[in-house]
């Protein structure tokens, strides 16, 4: 199991943070964004290495980055402006989560329980906050941008909240722990049904409403599987081991949602419709040109936040 669980943080630490970071499309997040190699790889090589000091010190680099990302939460949650409120607290979450993951790492490297749990538990709890944390939360918000409603709300409210409750459970019992599975399981199928719904068919190409279709059909397998682990561990029924989730549950939400979410999101962004026609001067006779499709705005906005999805929410609404 650690291999997989080693790959798998590894795709978070070095594909989907910084490819989540660039959708934001907030220019202070930019130089820690080009920074981020400099975190991510001593962090990935800490994983192949034996427990101890070389290890430990590796995983602090990483653990030094996602401090660093932290400190950008507080700042955007204060600039926030009201009507985008909701949307912040979910890239607030996904600012944050990582510096969870990364002092899991830490302490996993070297070779000290934390909290009083185990080193098993801290290994799986890395890659748990980069993806039902950096990543959940992260499309939680850009689908709570363009789905503008209550069901949108929802969701950039129910993940954060999913999430927090989670990490208290493990220290509360696997009551609190199943109760924020419950709610984090709602908000996810709730981005499942929105992006199918509403943000699926804005793809422009087979290959964007693909990427979106399967995320969306990822999540409710693997939110199934993250709910009936929970239920067992809170209650005694028979419930999937550790094993079985890293490979199936861990596995789906890392490839299956967090990835091909991050790939269609870019590729929405990335791949701007025509632009309007140029009118003619008025001394030329008018032609009849048949009327372009709005165009997706790229454009990097300080103030709100992941602007860069308004004319998507314009499109889809």
């Amino acid at each position: 199991m650690s291999v997989l669980v080693d790959l798998i943080v590894m795709l978070g630490m070095l594909v989907v943070v910084p490819a989540g970071l660039r959708l934001t499309g907030a220019p202070e997040l930019d130089r820690i964004r080009r920074l981020w190699p400099l975190f991510a790889v001593p962090g990935a090589v800490a994983l192949w290495l034996p427990r101890g000091g070389p290890a430990t010190v590796l995983a602090g680099c990483y653990a030094l980055g996602a401090l660093l990302l932290a400190l950008h939460a507080p700042l955007r949650a204060v600039r926030a402006s009201a009507a985008h409120r909701t949307a912040e607290i979910a890239l607030f979450t996904a600012l944050v989560t990582p510096s969870v993951a990364a002092t899991a790492l830490v302490a996993e490297r070297s070779g000290h329980a934390l909290f009083g749990f185990g080193l098993g538990i801290l290994a799986l709890t890395v890659p748990h906050f980069h993806f039902a944390g950096f990543a959940a939360a992260l499309i939680a918000g850009l689908v709570c941008r363009v789905a503008d409603d209550p069901a949108g709300t929802f969701v950039a409210s129910s993940v954060p909240a999913g999430t927090l409750l989670v990490l208290i459970g493990y220290f509360i019992g696997d009551w609190a722990e199943l109760a924020g599975a419950v709610v984090l399981t709602a908000g996810m199928w709730a981005v499942a049904l929105l992006t199918w719904r509403t943000i699926r068919g804005s793809g422009r190409d087979r290959t964007t409403r693909m990427l979106f279709a399967v995320s969306s059909a990822v999540l409710v397998a693997t939110m199934v599987l993250a709910l009936s682990w929970a239920l067992g561990e809170a209650t005694g029924l028979p419930h999937p081991t550790l094993t079985w989730m890293a490979a199936t549950h861990g596995l789906g939400n890392a490839l299956g949602f967090a990835l091909c979410s991050v790939l269609a999101w870019r590729r929405l962004q990335d791949r701007p419709e025509q632009a309007p026609p140029e009118q003619p001067p008025p001394d030329c006779p008018r032609t009849e040109r048949p009327p372009a499709a709005p165009a997706l705005t790229t454009s990097v906005r300080t103030d709100p936040p992941l602007t860069d999805l308004t004319d998507l929410k314009d499109r889809t609404s």
